[in-house]
């Protein structure tokens, strides 16, 4: 007992002094804070915040400008945020995420042969979200107007220089976008020649998307001439994209591509200020999102954390791997069956999912020495003093999983695991949703996890706008989660969750991060990185983390057998000590390996005593962020 206390201390104190030595330095300022997926992206924030804006101004901005560079998604995508208001001391909750169209229903999909919504193409698309959410955001918490905050997105658009990582993903999708008309004439930029795509460095010009985004700077000029204020000039732009020209030439042009969404579809659809879900953990408020996100797991994780001494087991000890594992699988269990649009489905059971006894109740069902293959979704119901309606269900599903040799830790659209990472795996472990992190000196701070219509796009007609995929985040099948099965008009459950922390009642974490399921593993890793092994932002983002892929994956795959779980699969970093790898073993796990496996992880910390920022990017990919 004491030489295996010896090994974990041992592998505690030289990850530790590892992690001191950071890649990329903390970034530190007084006035302001944004961060983002590329460095263009961040010098747009730095801009708006030059200008005098603040960090809801300078987030929309960053928002535009990710969209417009394609880092990895676009205009038609869909967005999330919360928002700390330093007036009312409150975070608020931005719902800007996308709804199924119309004729979007399951024995349509069915009868096409599918057991989820497909990957790719018009038929994977929701109503877009983001040009809603930015102009509600700005509209409603901005300073600026639409045109200043939008300014370096139609830069951008007139022509950005290509990098890497863009021009690698439009080659690697090249017959996938020449299949689809107006994706064709947007991407494929030398058709005939040797290589049609970009080349990098080549100037990528976006005349559609321009003219789209000048439209609607032009309708919100033509209200402020008509003597309209601010934020109802804004929104004249916001009713142009959803109820004009704009709208009648995206509904032209995915239907021309065999899309579903219609006129009343983009006319109904809106965008929902909501009260975000928080929990304390150990005297700090933790806030996430309404269950139609998984955000909710992460808060379920940390109450049955709660319950375990995390700093005595060591950093990233085979205890501590254990622990979380165990604790995320019961939380991914949950948030599989359980999590949905409440606007939908207002039986979830939220309250029951983050009820602290609940968190007890499930803490006590954990194998101490091994891996249980077979956690199951709980039942929050008797936390609330109700019978569950779904327990015949979960009673004849069972527990239904697959050996882990035959799939990939996460969305192929961010990363493919292998036991061997190839250079394609460290390309794609790159790139992925985009997150955008802003904070200023008056007490504004934002995070946002925007993501959709990534490469390869469907473009939406003459609008240079890249319709979503999100769609294929639906079940089409009751019995796999009854409130996350499709229905037009219904949000999905996505993986998109961004994330804020109080302490003593003023911001203390903002942070974020890309990749799919893998996101709130991250996420949460960070947390405990910060507030249970005392590292900075930058130490905690760089920090090795594992992630788990026993659970159903929310992207990527069309059939039952693509999407089950794989007990047992760890993702840990290629540094991790052989002892660490015997122990986990020996504990029934399957181990892969990565030199990356940190995220990437986006995020600002507030240093009450200095009254300074703290910020934090990523150390590998793109992610890039200004301080000052």
């Amino acid at each position: 007992m004491r030489y295996k206390s010896v090994i974990i201390l041992f592998f505690l104190v030289s990850t530790l002094g590892q992690a001191q030595r950071t890649e990329k330095p903390v970034l530190h300022g007084k006035h302001w804070m944004a961060i983002t997926g590329k460095s263009l992206g961040a010098q747009a924030g730095a801009m708006i915040f030059q200008q005098g804006g603040n960090a809801v101004d300078a987030a929309c901005a960053m928002l535009g400008a990710t969209c417009t560079l394609w880092d990895v998604l676009s205009w038609g995508g869909e967005t999330q945020a919360l928002i700390y208001n330093p007036h009312t001391k409150k975070v608020i909750a931005i719902n800007a995420l996308g709804v199924a169209p119309t004729g979007a229903t399951v024995d349509f999909f069915k009868s096409l042969g599918y057991d989820f919504p497909p990957e790719y193409g018009p038929l994977t698309a929701v109503t877009p979200g983001t040009v809603g959410g930015l102009c509600y955001m700005l509209a409603t918490y901005g300073t600026m107007s639409l045109r200043e905050v939008l300014a370096p997105s139609m830069d951008l658009a007139a022509g950005f220089p290509a990098d890497q990582s863009f021009v690698a993903s439009i080659a690697r999708n090249k017959e996938m976008l020449k299949g689809w008309k107006y994706s064709r004439e947007l991407f494929i930029t030398h058709p005939g020649e040797a290589q049609e795509t970009p080349v990098v460095g080549e100037i990528f010009v976006q005349k559609n998307l321009l003219e789209t985004l000048q439209k609607m700077v032009d309708a919100e000029q033509l209200a402020l001439n008509e003597g309209k204020s601010r934020q109802e000039a804004i929104m004249a732009a916001y009713n142009r994209f959803y109820n004009g020209d704009i709208a009648q030439e995206f509904v032209r042009g995915s239907s021309e591509m065999g899309g579903l969404i219609t006129l009343d579809d983009l006319a109904r659809w809106y965008p929902v200020e909501e009260k975000p879900l928080c929990v304390s953990y150990k005297g700090i408020d933790v806030y996430k999102l309404q269950p139609w996100s998984q955000g909710p797991m992460l808060l379920q994780s940390l109450n049955i954390l709660e319950n375990f001494d995390l700093k005595s087991m060591g950093y990233n000890s085979p205890q501590y791997i254990h622990t979380l594992y165990q604790t995320m699988s019961m939380a991914f269990a949950d948030r599989d069956f359980y999590y949905g649009d409440p606007s939908f489905c207002p039986d979830i059971p939220i309250k029951g999912l983050l009820s602290k006894e609940y968190a007890r109740s499930r803490a006590s069902e954990m194998y101490i020495d091994k891996n249980n293959p077979s956690i199951s979704p709980g039942n929050p119901y008797l936390f609330e003093g109700r019978e569950n309606p779904y327990l015949q269900i979960l009673k004849e599903r069972g527990s239904e999983t697959k050996p882990s040799e035959e799939r990939d830790f996460v969305p192929k659209h961010d990363v493919v695991s292998l036991t061997e990472p190839s250079d394609e795996y460290m390309e794609r472990l790159c790139r992925g949703t985009t997150t955008i992190q802003a904070a200023d000196a008056e007490g504004w701070v934002v995070s946002v996890t925007p993501s959709g219509g990534w490469i390869p796009a469907c473009i939406a007609g003459n609008t240079g706008i890249g319709m979503s995929q999100r769609l294929q985040s639906f079940v089409l099948d009751d019995s796999l989660n009854p409130f996350n099965v499709l229905e037009p008009g219904k949000r999905p459950r996505v993986t998109l969750t961004p994330s804020l922390a109080l302490k003593n009642g003023e911001p203390f974490l903002s942070f974020a991060v890309q990749g799919g399921d893998t996101q709130e593993q991250n996420l949460l890793q960070f947390f405990l990185n910060v507030v249970e092994f005392g590292m900075n932002v930058q130490q905690a983002a760089e920090a090795a983390n594992f992630n788990s892929n026993q659970l159903w994956l929310s992207l990527g795959g069309t059939t039952i057998e693509e999407r089950m779980p794989r007990p047992g699969d760890l993702l840990l970093n290629a540094k991790t000590p052989d002892s660490v790898r015997q122990k986990l073993t020996e504990m029934k796990y399957t181990l892969q390996f990565s030199s990356h496996t940190s995220g990437p992880i986006n995020a600002i910390y507030f240093d009450r005593e200095q009254g300074t920022l703290w910020g934090a990017s990523s150390n590998y990919g793109e992610d890039y962020g200004i301080g000052w």
